[in-house]
């Protein structure tokens, strides 16, 4: 993965300017943890169940994916990079999130894993065989660590455009006219989760699998109480990864919020979203470019309600790039586009919604009235 280095100036705070108005208070949160049990590389896949692959895999191709194998119980989606799936879809009775697949380094780093927790190494029948071990998360989110066998090769992808910048003309005598054609999907770029037990929970995924925190979000007022949200990398050293990988955030609801794919360019985001559109889908919020990892966005939602993302120019944060620390509010998390949704948001009132909130209000975990409140006023300012 080759990289650009950005230059900020001879002024750097802890966390080098480079992504957050602000750093760490002291005592605050780190970030990592001291001696993690593996590092994870990666996601590899996400695990759903639906009752209609059929009409599953027509909006997988109209997203953008590639199949990787399909049987009468199972599809597996890709993209056009190599490596591991994207996801896979099993035939259930519900549509339902299963859980995310983390890719480890090595493959003993999965013996190593199931070695500390107690548990068994099993294969897996993913496209090109491996191994893993299934663990829980403090949420009662199944989660897998798994090495694969024999990566899946790449497949042709969409070139970028070429562009002209100001007096830099490196188009001449030649048009431009994207086709009007599913955004090819490059690879799988990261998962969001919503926890009731934030804390937790992000102590396991920093502990557990090595990842680190590359921006935190705090609820106004209440930083003294630590995070609600945070965005996490995995850590390859001094290779530069995903601003975000993970992302975890404190709400009434557990489990699947939404997942990312990255693709070309803002030109495969566009034309492939006037395909979707074309072809009925649903738009939840779009286009834009987010300020914790700086993605250009477009989110839609599949037939099943599912909110899926494309995205494309992302940030890429070596290890030793320091937290970020922000306030948590609707309004930062674009720098351009059109104003969030409630969709995006969840926060559409239904009777639904409202039962998530008071089972969160009277259960043992992190969400009580103060921070119910805190989170409210963030999704409205």
């Amino acid at each position: 993965m080759s990289h650009t280095p950005v230059n900020k100036g001879a002024h750097q705070t802890p966390h080098q300017d480079l992504h957050s108005a602000q750093g760490a208070l002291r005592g605050e949160h780190p970030g990592r943890a001291r001696n993690p049990v593996i590092k994870v590389a990666d996601l590899a896949w996400l695990e759903f169940e639906k009752p209609d692959l059929d009409r599953a895999e027509v909006f997988a191709r109209d997203f953008g994916f590639a199949i990787a194998a399909r049987t009468d119980h199972e599809l597996w989606l890709r993209g056009t990079f190599a490596g591991s799936p994207c996801m896979v879809i099993r035939r259930g009775r519900a549509s339902r999130f299963l859980g995310p697949a983390f890719r480890a380094a090595e493959r003993a780093d999965v013996d190593r894993l199931a070695a500390a927790v107690g548990h068994t190494v099993r294969d897996i029948d993913v496209p090109g065989g491996g191994r893993s071990v299934a663990l829980f998360d403090p949420s009662g989110l199944p989660v897998r660590v798994v090495h694969c066998a024999r990566p899946l090769p790449a497949l042709p992808g969409q070139e970028p455009l070429i562009l002209n910048f100001g007096s830099d003309h490196r188009r001449t005598n030649a048009t431009q006219r994207p086709p009007r054609e599913p955004s090819r999907i490059q690879r799988l770029g990261h998962v969001v989760l919503e926890t009731r037990t934030f804390a937790r929970t992000l102590e396991w995924y920093l502990d557990t699998l090595g990842m680190i925190v590359s921006d935190f979000l705090f609820l106004d007022g209440q930083r003294e109480r630590g995070p609600s949200m945070a965005f996490i990398r995995c850590d390859q050293g001094s290779t530069p990864v995903d601003h975000h990988t993970l992302a975890l955030h404190l709400g009434p609801g557990t489990g699947y919020v939404h997942s990312a794919y990255q693709v070309t360019d803002l030109d495969a985001i566009a034309a492939g979203g006037e395909y979707l559109a074309e072809r009925g889908y649903r738009r939840s919020w779009g286009i834009g470019r987010h300020i914790q990892g700086s993605q250009l966005f477009d989110y839609w939602r599949d037939p099943d309600r599912f909110m899926l993302e494309h995205f494309a120019d992302g940030d890429l944060f070596s290890c030793d790039l320091e937290p970020g620390w922000a306030p948590m509010s609707a309004s930062g998390l674009a720098q351009w586009g059109p104003p969030v949704t409630r969709d995006f948001l969840g926060t559409n009132p239904s009777p639904a919604k409202l039962r998530e909130v008071m089972t969160a209000l009277r259960d043992d975990n992190e969400l009580d009235p103060a921070r119910l409140l805190g989170l409210m006023k963030a999704m409205s300012s």
